[in-house]
């Protein structure tokens, strides 16, 4: 089940005042058979990605929830309704116009075009940057979080890796499988091994790494997500 706070025609009418609010160029229209395609593509990948988080805000009992007031959910719908798009009719003006809505009202920064994964997690937004790197499902990170490329060479996620909040992966790095990005650690040009901590010493600035049994990303998700 999948509830929502407004219904799918007052849902697809409020993003598209937004975008009128926002971009009030006239170029669009609500009855625009691309919007209404990708807005209900975009609906089934939230449900789906929801649907596995555990937190009771976005899947409780066998229900699935989405609220256009829950700025988390909403960041991942619009991401998902602008890749959508993309995906879809290739149309990079509503695509960007959506990617620059969420940029907007949540402070998140990731292209239409990036390649996500079916189920991620973003965590207070603001000042997250996700860059065009490879990630996987199981994919957590919060606010503060970047992830960019060096000479045009981006990292690599393994499955269940999860970014606390200020951390930063760029270059050429694997991360590996149910790996830890901790607070403020900065990985750069460095692979981590399968279930690793990363993490920096607040007091010294020296950043280390060790090995872990459970990684912090399968507290995020209501399904096991290691092998």
């Amino acid at each position: 089940m999948f509830k929502l706070t407004l219904s799918i025609d007052e849902l697809q009418a409020y993003v598209f005042q937004q975008l009128s609010h926002f971009f009030p160029d006239s170029r669009l229209s609500p009855k625009e058979t691309k919007f209404r395609k990708s807005f209900y593509q975009a609906m089934e990948r939230s449900e789906y990605c929801f649907r596995h988080v555990a937190l009771k805000s976005f899947h409780h009992e066998g229900t699935t929830f989405f609220s256009h007031t829950h700025s988390d959910q909403y960041t991942l719908f619009l991401w998902f309704l602008s890749n959508s798009v993309w995906k879809e009719f290739e149309d990079s003006e509503l695509a960007s116009k959506l990617f620059y809505l969420n940029k907007t009202l949540n402070g998140v920064v990731c292209m239409y075009d990036a390649e996500m994964p079916n189920i991620f997690l973003i965590v207070h937004g603001g000042g997250v940057v996700l860059g065009k790197a490879s990630y996987s499902d199981f994919f957590v990170c919060y606010q503060g979080c970047t992830v960019g490329a060096i000479d045009g060479v981006y990292p690599s996620f393994g499955k269940g890796v999860a970014m606390a909040p200020q951390s930063t992966v760029v270059g050429k790095c694997i991360v590996g499988d149910y790996s830890t990005i901790g607070n403020q650690a900065l990985l750069r040009n460095k692979n981590l091994e399968i279930r690793s901590l990363y993490y920096r010493d607040t007091d010294t600035g020296q950043h280390s790494v060790k090995q872990t049994n459970e990684p912090w990303a399968q507290s995020f998700f209501n399904v096991p997500i290691t092998n």
